[in-house]
């Protein structure tokens, strides 16, 4: 079974200097139909005009990982944790017990497009933390590459949930295929370009989530850049 949330139905905000989508409720967007998806709380689409951000704000309990689609992004956190994150890096941050962070656009002259999301931890308290990977693009051209996992596998940021992220860029024509277990589910979100899932189109900005499936099997119909949650 598929269930498509199309880019244009997200909740939308213009700020001036922030233009921001979320495919879940947050903050001042409340559907109680999109509360979230199993443990994937949040996913936000953020364009931050240049020379602005996001000031000191506070986090508790909540596995936040952040990726660049183009321009950079400056964090820094309470618990020491701080660098800049651009196309190809992703970004790790558990809240866990309580933090404070900034996220800021450096640049004066190019905004930055961003990709964040939250997912829910497995328990609360624990300890806050920050870390950040690059991902080389020739890792993920035309392949699933895993980015996230609870176990760290395969060199991938270790969160903590039972929760597995893959960050993919294809090739228009491009096919790939991912086998879900027994139980699991997994939502797909279209960073970038068009892509067909389960025989439905999906363009920038959509989701989709997969229950009841044995297997995830992606289409590219023009040139992409995906992610793929597989969720217990």
């Amino acid at each position: 079974m598929i269930t498509i949330r199309r880019s244009e139905d997200r909740g939308h905000f213009d700020h001036g200097w922030l233009d921001t989508r979320h495919t879940f409720s947050f903050a001042g967007y409340m559907d109680p139909a999109h509360m979230g998806f199993r443990t994937l709380r949040v996913i936000n689409e953020d364009k931050v005009d240049p020379d602005r951000g996001f000031g000191l704000h506070p986090h508790r309990d909540m596995e936040i990982i952040t990726l660049v689609l183009s321009g950079a992004l400056e964090h820094k956190d309470s618990s020491g944790g701080g660098g800049v994150i651009r196309p190809g890096v992703v970004q790790h941050m558990t809240a866990g017990s309580g933090v404070r962070h900034s996220e800021f656009n450096p640049s004066e002259t190019e905004p930055v497009h961003l990709l964040q999301i939250w997912i829910l931890p497995d328990e609360e308290g624990i300890t806050p933390g920050y870390e950040q990977k690059e991902f080389a693009e020739d890792e993920r051209r035309g392949r699933l590459r895993l980015v996230a996992s609870k176990d760290g596998r395969d060199g991938s940021l270790e969160i903590h949930q039972d929760a597995s992220i893959y960050s993919t860029l294809l090739s228009a024509g491009d096919q790939i295929s991912h086998d879900l277990a027994e139980g699991r589910a997994a939502w797909v979100q279209v960073a970038q370009g068009a892509v067909t899932v389960g025989g439905e189109r999906l363009d920038q900005g959509d989701g989709a989530a997969l229950e009841q499936e044995t297997a995830v099997e992606i289409r590219a119909e023009e040139d992409s850049e995906l992610l793929l949650f597989d969720l217990a």
